[in-house]
């Protein structure tokens, strides 16, 4: 028999009976339950779920919302499904740096991250070559004080248009406003050259050589309006000793920012993160 994939993520307080309501209406209709994942965090009582399923080819989205609708009145559930056979459409921005870019479309080619690029978006003209290769639209927006609030109106209306469910900052070296922070929350992952909440703003690297730090790193986090703090998805850090110049700092933090950005975009588009308040819950596997 054919059969269709789906995930399901489910927030709600903790209580008795959640997980053996959804299983019980998802066997129902025949329903395989392929992957599972729960947490309670005690100190806000919440409870995250994320369940993926493999159910008869004739099961639909709609029909799966409508059977679970019992349980989300029941338990208050915020639900969200998400159809695996539809491949998500992404949007790049990028600057002057296109290593995370590439390590993206790299990873994208061979298999490993499963998006469509709709668009890649940046301030600079250096990227041009690279998007035309690999057959991308690409939209050249020089920002400054005077345009910003416009050209940040057109990135929204291509999101619309292309219907992207993630912005993706690859070393995209503006910082967005606030509205476009507020509107699309959630949806816009940053790749910051630092371990934060160490080293914000600018230079990071140079900073961390300044301060003799023995340790550097990177970190995807969610943009919000307030800069550099945004909900954290994944970090990585790799040690440095005294013997490295300012330079090599760099270096060796482009390697990780590529690597933690590909494994936070990843995650989000595999329907693995969830939002808890300032904090994220990331089922890994």
């Amino acid at each position: 028999m054919s059969e269709h994939s789906y995930t399901l993520r489910i927030a709600c307080d903790d209580q008795p009976g959640i997980v053996a309501t959804v299983a019980s209406a998802l066997a129902s209709r025949g329903a395989n339950i392929i992957e599972s994942n729960q947490f309670w965090d005690r100190q806000t009582n919440q409870f995250f779920l994320r369940i993926a399923t493999s159910t008869p080819e004739n099961v639909s989205k709609a029909e799966i919302e409508l059977m679970l609708n019992p349980a989300v009145d029941r338990f208050n559930m915020k639900l969200k499904i998400d159809d695996l056979s539809r491949r998500p459409k992404i949007i790049i921005m990028v600057s002057k740096f296109d290593h995370a870019m590439l390590h993206l479309l790299y990873q994208i080619k061979v298999g490993w991250l499963d998006a469509e690029v709709a668009a890649i978006v940046s301030n600079h003209e250096d990227a041009r070559k690279i998007a035309d290769q690999e057959g991308i639209p690409f939209h050249y927006w020089p920002v400054n004080k005077e345009n910003k609030i416009e050209q940040e109106a057109k990135l929204a209306d291509l999101i619309k248009e292309t219907k992207s469910e993630l912005v993706v900052l690859a070393r995209y070296m503006q910082v967005l406003t606030n509205d476009l922070s507020s509107q699309f929350y959630g949806m816009i992952i940053n790749i910051h050259h630092s371990f934060l909440p160490s080293f914000k703003g600018a230079k990071p690297y140079h900073q961390a050589y300044e301060r003799g730090v023995k340790l550097i790193g990177a970190t995807a986090h969610y943009v919000t309006p307030d800069l550099d703090e945004g909900p954290i998805i994944e970090q990585e850090t790799e040690r440095v000793s005294h013997a490295m110049s300012a330079e090599d700092f760099v270096a060796t933090g482009r390697d990780i920012e590529a690597r933690v950005l590909a494994r936070g975009v990843k995650y989000h588009l595999e329907g693995r993160v969830m939002l808890n308040k300032n904090r994220t819950v990331v089922f890994t596997q």
